[in-house]
């Protein structure tokens, strides 16, 4: 993902609000219907799909309608790519600290 990427803005939109990281955590044990996960939270139905819709803009979590149910399952693709954009910016942080490390020797070596 680009850094510039109105997806990766979507995905992080998503993981700012606690419900939402929350219902994620949920969903981590399995699929579970909007009922089941709107259950913890003191809100009504309305508010809470609007936390579902968010998830499922931003690609975290997929949802299907069987009857009058709608069960929700994590989105494993889309957090592999966050995974990877994460990773890269680890990547490129690491590298940058280790060139001001070899900076800071080479200074001190100098002043010695």
């Amino acid at each position: 993902m680009d850094n510039n990427s109105p997806a990766l803005d979507t995905v992080f939109l998503a993981f700012a609000d606690s419900t939402r990281r929350a219902v994620l955590r949920q969903l981590g044990q399995g699929p579970a219907s909007v009922s089941e996960l709107a259950e913890p939270f003191d809100m009504a139905l309305p508010p809470f799909m609007k936390h579902i819709r968010t998830l499922e803009n931003a690609g975290l979590i997929t949802t299907r309608k069987e009857g009058r149910v709608r069960t929700c399952e994590l989105n494993p693709d889309k957090y592999a790519a966050v995974e990877q954009w994460l990773h890269d910016q680890r990547r490129q942080w690491a590298s940058r600290y280790r060139k001001l490390d070899a900076l800071l020797e080479s200074l001190k070596g100098k002043s010695e």
